[in-house]
């Protein structure tokens, strides 16, 4: 794969790579699990370069520390537009296979809003609304620091799925940290799911609801993730989320 990127680029290897993937596969783990994990979807040099982007502060738009608002512990930084290459591009060729997805969840759990299947499209639904400022971003724990469950919702325009790219190894770089997941079913204990993920690993889950079948049918799961207490090390993760704030 590396060698790949390296002959068309690393932006266009990038599209090439999402194409290819088995995106029914992942559409059948999202309606079984709640989430899907997509193995190596970048090379180790490619995390470890986007992680040192962390330090460029020409490339972000705002800094947020999690603790001066009851976030958690840590930190995280959105980038601004033009957003890097590689960043654009994995966010501009993950949404056409998902919109796919989005629109079945919505159709089943009776939700109106469908999406069209290019993100330049969505994206200008959004800014015509007011959310115009970019939402990926970058985030950096070190010992002790976690992130509270949350959803990323941003405005009235929302994607229903979203995605993180693991950028650091565990147990070589960090220790501890797991990206957690929570699913509270109507009139029962929430569930949590502890995603395993390596470096260069992506997790795409749900923003907010997604659709589950029960004895009367289909209805809606409310999810919420989050990540555990980091024990020790630096564990760096790019989020991409497919709707801008406003």
């Amino acid at each position: 794969m590396a060698n790949a990127r390296k002959a068309v680029g690393a932006a266009a290897g990038i599209a090439v790579h999402v194409a290819g993937l088995d995106w029914q596969a992942i559409a059948d783990e999202l309606n079984a699990h709640g989430y899907a994990i997509v193995p190596g979807m970048l090379t180790a040099d490619e995390c470890v370069a986007m992680a040192a982007q962390y330090r460029q502060a020409s490339l972000f738009r705002s800094r947020v520390v999690m603790s001066q608002h009851g976030f958690g512990s840590g930190e995280y930084q959105y980038f601004r537009y033009p957003l890097p290459s590689m960043i654009s591009a994995l966010r501009q060729s993950l949404y056409g296979p998902l919109a796919g997805i989005a629109n079945r969840w919505h159709e089943l759990m009776d939700m109106e809003a469908r999406f069209p299947p290019d993100h330049a499209d969505f994206l200008a639904r959004c800014h015509a609304a007011g959310q115009q400022r970019p939402t990926p971003l970058m985030l950096q724990y070190g010992p002790g620091d976690y992130n509270c469950l949350h959803q990323d919702l941003y405005g009235e325009h929302v994607f229903p799925l979203q995605a993180a790219i693991l950028l650091s190894q565990p147990g070589k770089d960090f220790e501890g940290g797991e990206f957690v997941l929570t699913e509270q079913r109507p009139r029962m204990q929430s569930r949590v799911e502890v995603v395993p993920l390596k470096r260069g690993d992506m997790v795409i889950f749900p923003v907010n609801h997604r659709p589950a079948q029960g004895a009367r049918g289909v209805y809606r799961v409310a999810m919420r993730h989050g990540v555990s207490r980091l024990r020790s090390g630096s564990r760096h993760t790019l989020g991409l989320i497919f709707h801008d704030a406003t």
